[in-house]
């Protein structure tokens, strides 16, 4: 197992040992029936948080995107971008970072962007991307700063179609025309999975699930 496959796999066990990654029987949005959950939210306390922008850290390195700046979109963004700033000078990169309000400020400092300034490649850091909102709405700040959206940088891509073939991710991707970093994939989860004793139920019902709403693989 190469270097990079061993941290995905790190990274979906140390989900489910903080019980970040649950498995069962979830409604989506979309109201599908689906075998996992993830809740990004979950990682609460200042040891998991900090683990989890190491894994975000190493996924930056693996990935090679180039970039100047850290983005995190309100709210979820907030706390992950810090945290990732964080792990990146503990490797000896000190990178600047900023984030936004949801409600300009007109006193102060003013404006919704805080931190440093909007300037370079930004790449955005969230949990996930579902409806793309949010990055969406990062993405038009970058650009209204003339800087450049540099790609997003999430915790786990589920891969999985949305209303078309594409997913999330892929639509994400395509619009903006910039790359989608994940520490982990819905693949990887299933490999994780396949390697695990004591797992044969959860890697049925995940690899079925992958079968019928997965994304062709490109």
């Amino acid at each position: 197992m190469n270097m990079a496959a061993s941290f995905r796999q790190e990274f979906i066990r140390f989900a489910i040992d903080t019980k970040v990654l649950l498995f069962g029987e979830f409604k989506t949005k979309a109201g599908r029936l689906s075998p996992y959950f993830f809740n990004a939210g979950l990682f609460c306390d200042g040891s998991s948080l900090q683990q989890l922008a190491r894994f975000y850290a190493k996924a930056i390195s693996a990935a090679g995107v180039p970039y100047d700046l850290l983005f995190g979109p309100a709210y979820k963004g907030i706390p992950l971008v810090a945290a990732v700033a964080i792990a990146l000078a503990e490797t000896g990169r000190n990178v600047p970072f900023s984030y936004n309000r949801k409600e300009a400020k007109d006193h102060g400092e003013g404006g919704n962007v805080v931190g440093a300034p909007l300037a370079g490649r930004a790449l955005i850091v969230d949990d996930v991307i579902s409806a793309g909102t949010s990055v969406r709405e990062s993405v038009t700040l970058i650009r209204a700063a003339n800087a450049t959206p540099a790609g997003v940088l999430i915790a786990l891509d589920r891969m999985e179609r949305g209303s078309a073939e594409l997913s999330a991710t892929q639509e994400v991707g395509q619009l903006y025309g910039i790359p989608v970093i994940s520490i982990a994939t819905l693949d990887d989860l299933i490999g994780f999975l396949e390697h695990e004793k004591g797992m044969g139920s959860q890697l049925a019902a995940v690899a079925a699930y992958r079968q019928q709403y997965g994304v062709k693989n490109v």
